[in-house]
């Protein structure tokens, strides 16, 4: 006769507790153990799927057994054998053992992330080889933006799309292309050497810009801000500038930190957009200023800055003023003209459009947005027509204030700026044009 042992019922709190924790560390901590799992993997693919593995066992059994002392070494290893495992299954159907043999030849017992190694953690950061991997020279650099901002940060291709301001079945293609081509050119997961990194560190700049500025300003969403993606990206910048410390990379973290800085108050209570001149500066973070303002001043005394040390400066000129009244807009207009001959885009234009209409008037400024939009660029930009609007509103062309935050609503996704937009647009004169 077989005798059974009871198990006592596991509470709902113990599973709700676990359950909350698994969820917790998927959002902290997920893009960081898929990176970890594309190195012990060596294919993006099954490392995506491996992740997804490992995350169902934890909603499993950490309920039973308990949440781990070290949540993110327990589900690389999940991850990972669970992908050996199941390419172990597939084998005896295909080929034999060859692929599974592939993936512990290639895996670094060093790095296995046993759970119980106490310098787990002071390992070389996985994100930063998958960042450089995903950037690689054979790969189009459109491709490797779209491939890291995937791949490393996690957004969605939608998301991925706005950024670039493209379809996203385009960006889908490219990500598509670009994972075939490392796959077929056997491109290595791996920080280039020292001699390497001066070539491959502006694409690489490029991309973490990006993902800050979707944390900061999100293209789409409920949210004005994802601030999990600003600070991974202030994170990769500070590990960048600990790695090779070029005047652009201390640049780009400037950038950042100064931007960051004034988290707080872009928002009100209710989540509404604040503009900047209405921003309450003493919700501003005086540390980030600090520290950005001091790498401004060190980026630019090596003379060999670039867009993002300027832009920089324009945020640092922004950050010393007591208030939207002391702002030197002319700075600000000066270092624009500065910037545009460094990186000539219209997205750049329309900032320096901007600061000019500050500095002469909104008729000058207005001018310069009218011939970018002539120009056919920037159609699809609803910051374009919002700048418009703003411009025509201040000289009283009411009806070409209302047209154009028209348009900027009908091209703005994301829910704080569309509200903004409605609002503007609903305090508008009822009416003609001001006399």
């Amino acid at each position: 006769m077989v005798h059974l042992i009871a198990v006592p019922p596991i509470p709902d709190a113990g599973r709700l507790a676990a359950r909350e924790a698994a969820e917790a560390v998927y959002r902290s901590e997920s893009r960081r153990i898929f990176a970890t799992l594309v190195r012990l993997l060596g294919d993006f693919d099954l490392a995506e799927e491996a992740l997804h593995d490992a995350f169902h066992a934890a909603l499993e059994q950490w309920p039973v057994q308990g949440v781990p002392s070290n949540p993110r070494a327990w589900l690389v290893s999940a991850g990972r054998f669970k992908a050996i495992d199941g390419i172990r299954r597939r084998a005896r159907f295909e080929t034999g053992d060859g692929a599974v043999g592939a993936i512990e030849a290639t895996a670094d017992p060093a790095l296995a992330w046993d759970e119980r190694d106490p310098d787990a953690e002071a390992l070389e950061d996985d994100r930063l080889r998958l960042i450089f991997t995903c950037c690689h020279p054979a790969l189009a650099p459109d491709a490797q933006a779209a491939l890291t901002l995937r791949e490393v940060c996690g957004l969605a291709t939608e998301q991925i799309a706005a950024a670039f301001l493209v379809p996203a079945p385009t960006i889908a293609q490219r990500i598509v292309r670009a994972k075939s081509r490392i796959r077929e050119a056997r491109i290595p997961y791996q920080v280039p050497p020292v001699s390497e990194l001066p070539e491959r560190l502006d694409v690489v700049l490029r991309v973490v810009y990006l993902v800050f500025n979707e944390g900061y300003a999100a293209s789409s969403g409920e949210a004005l801000t994802r601030p999990d993606l600003s600070a991974e990206a202030i994170r990769l910048g500070r590990l960048l500038v600990e790695l090779l410390p070029e005047p652009e990379a201390i640049g780009l973290l400037a950038l950042m930190l100064l931007h960051e800085s004034r988290r707080a108050a872009r928002s009100s209570a209710a989540g509404e957009l604040v503009l900047l001149e209405e921003q309450d500066r003493s919700r501003w973070n005086a540390a980030l200023i600090a520290e950005g303002s001091a790498l401004v001043a060190q980026a630019l005394s090596s003379r060999r800055f670039g867009p993002y040390t300027l832009q920089a400066a324009i945020a640092a000129v922004h950050a010393e003023a007591a208030d939207a009244a002391a702002t030197d807009w002319a700075q600000i207009a000066g270092l624009y003209d500065v910037l545009l001959r460094a990186e000539p885009s219209p997205v750049v234009a329309l900032n320096r459009a901007v600061a000019v209409a500050m500095r002469d008037g909104p008729a000058a400024g207005l001018s310069l947005i009218d011939g970018i939009l002539a120009r056919g660029e920037l159609a699809d930009y609803h910051l374009a027509h919002a700048a418009r609007a703003d411009l025509c509103r201040r000289l009283g062309r009411f009806a070409e204030a209302r047209a154009a935050y028209q348009c900027a609503l009908a091209l703005a996704r994301q829910a704080p700026e569309r509200q903004f937009l409605e609002r503007r647009l609903a305090a508008l004169p009822a009416g003609g044009d001001a006399s």
